[in-house]
């Protein structure tokens, strides 16, 4: 499709899934600053306060808080609310054990000048291909 704006990263989860892109940028605090249950999120600091991830191709930089991280996420994928794939700037312990626990698509790693938490605006519709390693933004806000 014309138009499309594709950044590469690593594919560490398989799939793909199309959605609307959660950008947060200062990233997410998942104990304290998600509802667990619905997957809104809480933390009033944070740029998307209000707006559920549940469903959508949450894109961070990284992890936020403690080790407990990873361990909200899969309390949200009980719960019926994580999101439908995920992108992190930059992997680190957290997420490599969030990515395994959630099991959702996950791309990790991209180039500085192809971070997508730059590059890509909460509403934005994406493609994450979690075996290619590629976010696709198909259409901007």
């Amino acid at each position: 499709m014309a138009g499309e704006m594709i950044i590469k990263g690593r594919g560490v989860m398989p799939g793909v899934v199309e959605g609307e892109a959660v950008v947060c940028p200062g990233g997410l605090s998942a104990y304290g600053g998600l509802d667990l249950d619905s997957g809104v999120i809480t933390d009033f600091e944070n740029v998307n306060h209000g707006r559920t991830i549940k469903n959508a191709i949450l894109i961070l930089p990284s992890s936020k808080g403690s080790n407990g991280w990873s361990s909200s996420f899969t309390a949200a994928k009980v719960a019926g609310a994580a999101p439908a794939a995920w992108a992190f700037s930059k992997v680190d312990s957290s997420v490599g054990v969030a990515v395994v626990t959630v099991g959702i698509p996950a791309v990790v790693d991209f180039p500085s000048d192809s971070d997508p938490c730059l590059k890509i605006n909460t509403g934005d519709r994406v493609r994450l291909d979690g075996t290619l390693g590629t976010l696709t933004v198909i259409k901007k806000k």
